[in-house]
């Protein structure tokens, strides 16, 4: 046995415990009181402190200042429905994907907002193709160096965005990254006019990707689709080619998920 297993295993420990206040919360009545979170797990009343604290740092519990109770915050139900719209997005985009992958063959990549990031929630590519390493299912990327990024960002107010700013940079990956507030502001306007972004070798130098925008019923980009390729191939000739059947493919989507246009 390793030097470390101990520590792993009094960490997973701990998890499970604040896990179990978690589920413990979320199935009471109503608020509880710290003596009754700790005698249903278990637990002295200064460890059952410590993880009901942790839930609250995290956002996830809070404290009745009256009645001195915890109760569950609505974050969990934010995760919750964010987790039930991606899970149901993908069976809608699939077909949509594959039958525009059938058509193209370059490699194409589904994602969302997630935590301030872009997320890949699937990826196609021919088996010659490569991609950077984070586009793969379930990583994140950048939302002010990508082709998604910005068209998610398109839903940010600018209170929201110099939160995302604050919180995350804008960080340089390559000599063609959008690296301050002013060069966003109006990459964004320009992405708003022609209804499509472009990450021109912003976040991988000798990559370029085309994004367009997925909409639900409400009018908001819930998804992004995108075609990604080296520079060499996506030229700016092959980006007017593609667009159209991109365009033609997000709408598409849209229109499943009930957006009807302006």
């Amino acid at each position: 046995m390793s030097e470390t297993t101990p520590a792993r295993a009094t960490s997973n420990q701990s998890t499970e415990k604040a896990f179990a206040v978690l589920e413990l919360l979320s199935e009471a009545q109503g608020p509880m009181r710290l003596r009754d979170i700790s005698t249903a797990l278990g637990l002295n009343s200064s460890t059952a402190l410590r993880f009901v604290n942790a839930l609250q740092n995290c956002g996830y519990a809070a404290q009745d200042p009256d009645t001195q109770r915890y109760y569950l915050t609505f974050k969990i139900c934010r995760v919750a429905n964010q987790m039930r719209s991606h899970t149901e997005l993908l069976p809608i985009v699939r077909p949509f994907m594959e039958a525009l992958f059938q058509e193209i063959h370059e490699a194409l990549c589904l994602a969302v907002e997630q935590d301030m990031c872009m997320l890949y929630l699937d990826v196609r590519m021919r088996q010659n193709q490569r991609l950077m390493n984070m586009q793969q299912v379930g990583n994140s990327s950048p939302l002010h160096s990508t082709g998604i990024g910005k068209l998610l960002l398109l839903n940010y107010s600018e209170e929201q965005l110099d939160q995302m700013i604050a919180r995350k940079g804008l960080t340089r990956y390559t000599e063609h990254t959008i690296t301050t507030k002013a060069a966003l502001l109006a990459e964004l306007d320009k992405v708003r006019r022609q209804g499509y972004a472009l990450d021109d070798e912003e976040n991988e130098v000798g990559s370029r990707c085309m994004a367009c925008p997925i909409r639900d019923y409400s009018g908001d980009i819930v998804a992004g689709i995108s075609i990604t390729g080296p520079n060499t191939r996506l030229t700016d000739e092959q980006v007017l080619h593609y667009l159209p059947v991109l365009s033609a493919t997000a709408a598409q989507i849209s229109a499943a998920l009930g957006y009807r246009g302006v």
